[in-house]
């Protein structure tokens, strides 16, 4: 049997841990093993997978109530318990998370149960006929998605491959690196009549543009030149959402920093919301300068 990952123990936290430590410590390790940041290192790369599944299931209370009961077979619980209630009179042990999770068992029936099988059921022979007709919801999948930081500014829609099966989805904008969405019923079909399984997409993020993503926040650095800083006047720059003109007030000095409310990343399903602009200005000294504009800066530092 495959070694069991302790999730909470992967995102550093505790059983008693809140949504929101959660979700601060997934983010705090999401970046610093981000693959982007961490190129050829093929522990940073699974710690990072590991990471986006821990969240996956913590993040969601139900698949936590469900792991927290069943450990790593949390996938399994529907199934565990369906078969229980039809066939099964014996006595349930619990092995979760604290346990180290259970044993596989085979769902034809008849010979060739697990121990953990015959003992949630009160027996493999007694159970057989019971589990053997049961529906049983079909297996996850999960698949990541990698995109620029450009394209999920705007909602669109994508067609993906899983399984050798397409699918088009429609991503929203203002999706977070690592983020994961659930597709319903598009996993693995189910097993006597049973629903699908579910497709879980983890977002990649590439940032491909010369801005700083926090949270829905942007940040940049603008360079002015000396002439626009000292007088005064527009400057305009590329942002995700178009062009944008700043309004420079004279007399601006390297590293001043402006905000502006509304023109940062979308929020993720808030239409026509967004995060804040924020910019830090750098003045740019002119170099290859005549000697006649020289004597004006002289003249200036004299006066």
């Amino acid at each position: 049997m495959a070694e069991f990952i302790d999730y909470y123990k992967i995102l550093g936290i505790d059983k008693n841990a809140s949504a929101d430590d959660i979700k601060k410590a997934y983010r705090k390790l999401a970046r610093k093993y981000h693959p982007d940041l961490n190129p050829n290192d093929a522990v940073a790369q699974r710690t990072f997978q590991q990471i986006n599944e821990a969240n996956e299931v913590l993040s969601d209370p139900e698949k936590r109530k469900k792991y927290d009961q069943y450990g790593e077979n949390w996938k399994q619980a529907d199934q565990f318990e369906q078969a229980r209630q039809q066939g099964g009179t014996g006595t349930y042990y619990n092995q979760g998370a604290a346990g180290g999770g259970f044993e596989g068992f085979d769902f034809g029936g008849g010979e060739g149960f697990s121990d953990f099988f015959e003992q949630m059921f009160g027996g493999a022979r007694s159970a057989g006929r019971s589990a053997k007709s049961a529906q049983f919801r079909g297996q996850d999948f999960n698949a990541q998605l990698q995109l620029n930081l450009n394209d999920v500014y705007t909602t669109h829609k994508q067609v993906i491959t899983v399984n050798e099966k397409n699918i088009r989805i429609t991503i929203p904008a203002g999706v977070e690196d690592g983020q994961v969405i659930r597709l319903k019923g598009h996993g693995g079909p189910g097993k006597n009549g049973g629903p699908a399984g579910d497709l879980y997409i983890t977002f990649i993020i590439k940032n491909n543009t010369g801005f700083n993503r926090v949270g829905n926040d942007l940040y940049t650095t603008v360079e002015l030149p000396l002439y626009t800083a000292v007088l005064g006047g527009e400057w305009i720059i590329d942002t995700p959402g178009g062009k944008l003109k700043l309004k420079v007030p004279p007399e601006t000095q390297t590293g001043t920093k402006i905000r502006l409310k509304g023109k940062g990343f979308p929020i993720y399903k808030q239409e026509g919301a967004f995060g804040d602009l924020y910019i830090t200005y750098h003045v740019k000294i002119p170099t290859g300068l005549t000697e006649a504009q020289k004597d004006l800066f002289r003249k200036l530092a004299n006066s």
